[in-house]
């Protein structure tokens, strides 16, 4: 197929467009724009070659010539999203900035609810990722680490954002195809749960219970659980 590459390549390595021709028509940031509306408009199945080429005016084969593959596609779109990363002079506390950081990552996967199925080490060589990755190494220039250990710091609290906001995405999304409202779902399970644990089956679970009855606070739960990575890569006094 047109434009296609016969050996491994990295989208960023390779020129705006291959072929002969007249000036290009459209540029990379132009197909990531088109493709980052139709996945924050209708989900990320939505978008093909096809769909963003039609969101664009042009003809589908065309569209190869920017872009070799789908996956390239994800790579421009990924991109796209990261550079809404609004960076900041780091404050000199690497905690407080890296907790920065995640709020704000939390955000903008919530602008953009695709984003955390996405989400891949082979994409941290784009532009924008680069551009993110340094600015988090900065704020950790007060903790006294390798930057090995450091880049494994950003790698599990990004991983931390996007398994939490996966969760919240999926959440909301089973909670809007109910025939019921969530409140009566959340009744009906808790009384089933309640049911369970009376039994006397569950002795832990019933402990649990009675220590914490609920609802869980999920904000706490997502600060804890950033809190307790940072405190991972704490120094030792």
């Amino acid at each position: 197929m047109t434009g296609r590459a016969a050996e491994p390549e990295v989208i960023w390595a390779r020129p705006e467009r291959t072929g002969r021709g007249p000036r290009p028509a459209y540029t990379r940031a132009d197909i990531a724009a088109a493709a980052v509306r139709i996945a924050d408009a209708e989900g990320l199945d939505a978008v093909s070659m096809r769909r963003v080429a039609a969101e664009l005016g042009c003809g589908t084969m065309s569209l190869y010539n920017y872009v070799p593959r789908k996956e390239d596609l994800y790579e421009l779109m990924v991109d796209a999203a990261g550079g809404e990363h609004e960076l900041w002079e780091p404050r000199g506390d690497w905690r407080a900035d890296m907790l920065r950081v995640a709020h704000r990552t939390r955000a903008l996967m919530h602008r953009h609810p695709w984003l955390p199925r996405l989400m891949s080490p082979v994409y941290g060589f784009s532009p924008n990722a680069l551009r993110y990755l340094e600015h988090c190494l900065a704020c950790l220039d007060p903790l006294e680490a390798p930057y090995g250990t450091k880049l494994e710091l950003v790698a599990m609290l990004n991983a931390v954002v996007t398994s939490f906001v996966a969760n919240e995405l999926a959440t909301a999304e089973r909670a809007r195809s109910l025939p019921w409202s969530e409140e009566q779902e959340n009744a009906m399970r808790g009384a089933y749960l309640g049911g369970r644990i009376a039994t006397g089956a569950y002795p832990r679970m019933a402990a649990a219970f009675a220590e914490d009855p609920g609802p869980i606070d999920l904000e706490a739960v997502f600060e804890r659980a950033l809190g307790r990575v940072l405190d991972g890569f704490a120094p030792r006094r």
